[in-house]
């Protein structure tokens, strides 16, 4: 038996009556017996379900190389017991058997290092949508054929259009945009990308919603948003109307490999019939996929990394901004190789936007704070059909500052921080910019002054808007973009922080600012329909696309 000291019984003693008061107060039935309700559970905090993808998704091949093995490891058994000549055949076997170990080995690293190259042959549907069954080709096939029957050029509206003397004129315009738009609801989600989407276009055929993202991993999504969609089950086993996926869609690997090295940071359809899509990456190349021959051919490769493109209403010609402060022209009715590249800023340009109506005026964003708007018939003067192709930031400033390169640049504005993005809207007179100092800036030029030579006599934005552009890493920068509608009065889409798509008018009036309960995220990619007012696209950080329509659609 164990002997216990005098302060180890005492405890045990406190142990034993103090479970004997438990007993005989009998906590529970009392609280019942006085009539105390039992304290409420907190309701579960309801958030939004994302919405859930058609099917799981398929793991890409991943091509690795065999790893070495020590020869220690490797070490056969040997019989103690063999004889010379059978030393000598174990010997050339396992000679023969290591060489073609190694031509394998070497063979699987060389086709490792060839899938992390960028592609630059011809490449059709069935190569660039690998993961999609046959029945999805086939239906995306139909799909881009239906919108290649009639020729869908882009448009642009006269300049003077929408242009009123008179306070009231405008505010109706925009009372008129204001019924039409505030009435957007939430009619179509889907998971279009992979990854983040970086950039969208918006297909000018009115009896469709076709609108195409790109995504960071080089991917095109092309969403069908209104098209009859599969009913899915949720993982629950429920399929509900508000968590299902709107519309069918298709992914394309345009771009290679599949990392953030190919993020496509640029979506434009061909002006001339929207028949084709140009897309940029940051792998330095320009695709276009034609939707008639369902054939992804590269056009234009470069050592700078892109940021936009830009096309004028014609379409023969192209110019390119990148990462090194330097616009490319590219005439796509001559070879690649004739491309002329000018350095005119020291820092990033980020968006390069040509003027539809006078599309030799370009308008660039950088991050050295500056906007500009250059004369491309004054750059052009630099070079020749025999070069040079490769002009300095240095040669630009010298033409600038001398007497024959008066009005080269026709208008300069400071923001106070760097500048996200600078377009045109579709007449040509007004400019919206956004800058990480918060604001968008509002310019309304006027276009008698658009015939001299010289700089503009006034170069000041009349308005502004305070709105926060602090994305961070993981969300895409926030841009203002112009609804290409030529109809309409001017208005443009912005995404914003607070998880709503706001809308503005040319004037800076607030059209809409419009949200959804099943919205929890930033849109952070905006763009509108160029022949239905009364639509706009979205997309964010994690591939989740929203078609805004009418509920009636």
């Amino acid at each position: 038996m164990i002997m216990l000291y005098p302060h180890e019984l005492e405890r045990e003693a406190n142990i034993a009556r103090n479970r004997a008061l438990l007993e005989e107060l009998d906590l529970k039935d009392a609280v019942a017996q006085l009539g105390v309700p039992p304290k409420p559970k907190p309701a579960p905090r309801i958030r939004a379900k994302p919405i859930q993808p058609a099917k799981g998704k398929r793991e890409r091949e991943v091509v690795e190389a065999p790893r070495r093995q020590s020869a220690r490891l490797k070490k056969e058994i040997v019989d103690p017991n063999e004889t010379a000549a059978q030393k000598k055949q174990r010997e050339e076997e396992q000679k023969k058997r290591q060489q073609i170990e190694e031509q394998e080995r070497l063979e699987a690293e060389e086709k490792a290092r060839l899938a992390k190259r960028p592609r630059h042959q011809e490449l059709d549907l069935t190569t660039l949508g690998d993961e999609l069954e046959e029945s999805e080709l086939s239906s995306l096939r139909s799909s881009l054929q239906a919108v290649t029957n009639v020729p869908l050029s882009k448009r642009a509206a006269d300049a003077d259009a929408f242009v009123f003397h008179e306070d009231r004129k405008n505010e109706a315009e925009v009372k008129e945009l204001r019924k039409r738009l505030q009435q957007l609801r939430v009619v179509s989600r889907a998971k279009v990308t992979s990854f983040r989407v970086y950039s969208a276009a918006y297909h000018p055929e009115a009896t469709k919603d076709l609108v195409f993202f790109g995504d960071k991993h080089g991917q095109i999504g092309i969403w069908d948003a209104r098209a009859p969609a599969d009913e899915v089950a949720d993982e629950d086993g429920d399929i509900t109307a508000d968590h299902r996926e709107g519309g069918k869609h298709w992914r394309l690997q345009c771009h290679w490999p599949a990392s953030s090295v190919s993020s496509i940071s640029s979506i434009k359809f061909d002006p001339v019939d929207a028949h084709s899509l140009f897309t940029t990456s940051y792998d330095g190349t320009i695709r276009r996929l034609s939707f008639v021959s369902g054939i992804s051919q590269e056009i234009f490769s470069s050592e700078h990394l892109i940021t936009s493109i830009d096309l004028p209403v014609g379409g023969h010609e192209m110019w390119i901004s990148d990462t090194s402060g330097g616009l490319t022209h590219l005439d796509l009715r001559e070879p690649k190789d004739k491309a002329c590249w000018y350095g005119l800023s020291a820092a990033k340009i980020g968006t390069v936007s040509i003027n539809p109506t006078s599309p030799h005026f370009l308008l660039t964003a950088s991050n050295s704070r500056l906007l500009k708007v250059w004369d491309s018939r004054k750059l052009k003067k630099l070079t020749s059909a025999t070069g040079p192709y490769q002009l300095s930031q240095y040669t630009v400033e010298d033409l600038v500052h001398s007497k024959k390169g008066k009005g080269t640049v026709r208008g300069i504005f400071t923001h106070g921080k760097s500048v996200s993005s600078a377009y045109w809207d579709p007449r040509g007179r007004s400019i919206v910019s956004t800058s990480y100092d918060d604001s968008i800036r509002l310019w309304d030029l006027d276009v008698a002054t658009y015939n001299s030579s010289t700089a503009f006599p006034s170069f000041t934005p009349f308005g502004g808007i305070k709105h926060s552009s602090q994305t961070g890493k993981w969300v895409t920068i926030l841009r203002a973009v112009w609804n290409p509608n030529p109809d309409v009065f001017p208005h443009f889409t912005i995404g914003n922080l607070n998880h709503t798509l706001d809308i503005y008018s040319c004037k800076g009036h607030l059209i809409a600012r419009l949200k959804d309960s099943l919205i929890t995220a930033t849109q952070a990619v905006t763009c509108s329909h160029p022949s239905v007012v009364e639509r706009c696209a979205t997309g964010n950080a994690s591939g989740r696309c929203v078609l805004w329509a009418p509920p009636d659609v």
